[in-house]
């Protein structure tokens, strides 16, 4: 593996990279930043991203503060983890923390063609194979350090395991905990984008945290319903992912997204109510979203899929900027937020 290193792009970091807090994933010792940077965008997810917009993208997160980095085989065939530990490995190994994913495994394939029916436009250089076992585990694991040519993953999840939950509890979890216990990771988890297959992780086994995709923004909540307190309870904690509904909460302009698809048209109604408030507050509705998450004390963080230096810039500075109280109180006035939904004023 290559050898830390220190950072020698000799700029100087943005005054927002001071303001950056940290938060332990459940009792584990493993800190990630309040922002964290997802890397599924950086991988060309639906559109092209050329290297160097990637590189820049993630230098740009480095000078923002943002010392928490997601990642996973799925993304672009790999592309996402080579590009992720091309820059990092000239940081302070110390200084950050990255993520990646188990469950599945990249095997070659000659076919040609691109990736974008898989959501990626790469080529298709290599075919996803689902693969939850004990082995599988180990091998993925082994396969994305030398995709990221680091020295070690930090957090490890089990991705995606929607149609596999009797393999990933019975194989992937047990051996993660080994890998945790034998110091090869430093915490573990499962990410999807559902609630009940993540809750049943957070009191059925011994995960330092989840991370939950799509399923506690400004728009939606039902993580609430038993997700969120079966974290507290446990002293676990949860990483928040797909916060801006796949695009709604960003850009509620024509072709709006949600879940990956045009967003039906009254969740575009209520997303434009949102707006008209927000905004009233001197507030953009994207950072109402990036802030709302950190309502609940099981929150440790919110990833960003930033596939621009700019994007990544603006949602540093979005997150450090302090959303006012009356922007809670009237979207709780409005119904477009039910009021025993907890907000960061309640804090």
């Amino acid at each position: 593996m290559a050898a830390e290193a220190g950072d020698t792009t000799g700029r100087a970091a943005h005054p927002a990279a001071d303001a950056m807090p940290r938060r332990a994933l459940g009792r584990s010792g493993v800190e990630v930043t309040a922002l964290g940077l997802g890397g599924a965008a950086i991988a060309g997810l639906y559109s092209p991203v050329d290297e160097e917009t990637a590189a820049t993208t993630i230098e740009a997160a480095w000078d923002m503060g943002i010392r928490y980095f997601d990642t996973a085989p799925h993304y672009g065939l790999g592309v996402s983890e080579r590009r992720l530990g091309a820059v990092l490995r000239t940081k302070p190994r110390t200084e950050y923390v990255i993520s990646t994913k188990v469950g599945r495994l990249l095997e070659p394939y000659e076919g040609g063609g691109s990736d974008l029916a898989n959501g990626f436009a790469v080529p298709a250089t290599h075919r996803r194979v689902w693969d939850f076992s004990a082995d599988g585990v180990r091998r993925s694991l082994e396969e994305s350090l030398t995709r990221l040519a680091l020295d070690r993953i930090d957090l490890a999840l089990i991705h995606d395991p929607d149609d596999h939950a009797e393999q990933a509890f019975r194989e992937s979890y047990p051996e993660l905990e080994r890998l945790r216990s034998e110091g090869v990771v430093g915490a573990i988890g499962a990410g999807m984008n559902q609630t009940a297959m993540l809750t049943r992780f957070l009191l059925d086994s011994d995960v330092d945290t989840v991370l939950c995709a799509g399923r506690y923004t400004l728009l939606e909540q039902p993580a609430l319903a038993e997700l969120l307190p079966a974290a507290a309870n446990r002293g676990k904690s949860v990483i928040i992912g797909g916060v801006f509904n796949s695009g709604l909460l960003a850009d509620t302009g024509p072709g709006a997204t949600y879940n990956y698809s045009v967003a039906p048209g009254e969740l575009l109604e209520r997303a434009l109510r949102m707006r008209e408030i927000t905004e009233a507050c001197g507030v953009p509705l994207r950072g109402a979203a990036l802030h709302f998450p950190f309502g609940h004390p099981a929150v440790a963080s919110v990833l960003t899929g930033a596939r621009s230096a700019a994007e990544v810039r603006d949602a540093a500075t979005l997150l450090n900027a302090p959303v006012p109280a009356d922007v809670w109180d009237l979207l709780r006035a409005a119904a477009l937020l039910p009021r025993h939904v907890p907000v960061p004023e309640d804090r």
